[in-house]
């Protein structure tokens, strides 16, 4: 090819052999991009065989005239494993997706065209919170109401920058949260939220999602650490007492258990350490 992509879509996985065809296949549905995409999959540290199942995709992406990159690395890291991804790709729009996710049709397009700008761009989608076990559904109930999730731009699971944005940091650091250190580069005025939408899930059975809230919570708490300049970024949404009461009462079960994993999270914050997975 003599074109230069329209962008690239870079997805770090690590013993993801279960939910890579899913994700890429989703991913190879997409349609409306004005041009062709490079697709590159970061294997790292994996044990079963995400690499062999994500080649197995290469048909599906070289039909629609894009390419497929797999990446294999020994070591483990997911902030390493962008920036491997990212000492090849050609494009200057980087979409970060997460293997767990499927996203649907016209997400990548809009993504493009949202980030196709001159100016400092960050984009997603609009997140769909997936859920399986009675835990996660009811967790799930009020995550999704929560104003931030509701009203902002979290890019949960994939998000999107255009070139001008990703001159804003070098190498990714070594730390829990990509996703908000990459989303409070940006003024809010400069996240954009496109209307297609794609599935995020949520880990299942109450221990997984108090280690995983731990998590996010440790990960937030380091930025606002060793990023202090970049809170002045952060919009997050209040959230009033008087929302939360009328919550409570319009979902009793799920305001207990959202409540009560956040409560373990706090309790329990200082033992957590290194990567949390609850599936």
């Amino acid at each position: 090819m003599n074109s230069d992509p329209a962008l690239c879509v870079l997805i770090p996985a690590s013993n993801e052999e279960a939910l890579i065809g899913a994700c890429l296949g989703a991913l190879a549905r997409s349609r409306g991009l004005d041009g062709w995409a490079e697709v590159i999959v970061i294997a790292n540290g994996c044990q079963d065989a995400t690499a062999d199942a994500a080649r197995a995709q290469a048909d599906s992406f070289a039909a629609k005239g894009w390419t497929l990159t797999v990446i294999e690395r020994a070591e483990g890291g997911k902030l390493a494993a962008l920036d491997a991804g990212e000492a090849q790709a050609r494009a200057g729009i980087r979409v970060y997706l997460d293997a767990d996710v499927t996203i649907s049709p016209d997400l990548v397009a809009q993504l493009h065209d949202a980030l196709d700008t001159d100016g400092p761009r960050y984009a997603s989608g609009t997140l769909r919170i997936t859920a399986q076990g009675w835990a996660a559904r009811a967790y799930a109930r009020i995550y999704r109401q929560v104003p931030f999730m509701a009203q902002g731009v979290p890019g949960c699971g994939v998000f999107a920058v255009n070139a001008a944005g990703r001159a804003h940091w070098g190498a990714f650091p070594q730390i829990i949260s990509d996703d908000t250190f990459v989303r409070l580069q940006f003024a809010p005025s400069e996240r954009i939220a496109v209307p297609a939408s794609y599935d995020w899930p949520l880990v299942e059975g109450l221990p997984a999602l108090a280690r995983v809230r731990r998590r996010q919570d440790a990960g937030v708490a380091e930025i606002a650490a060793r990023f202090p300049e970049l809170m002045r970024n952060d919009d997050k949404p209040a959230f009033p007492a008087g929302d939360k009461l009328a919550l409570a009462l319009r979902a009793p079960l799920g305001f207990a258990v959202y409540s009560g994993v956040a409560l373990a999270s706090r309790l329990t914050r200082h033992r957590a350490s290194g990567w949390s997975r609850g599936r």
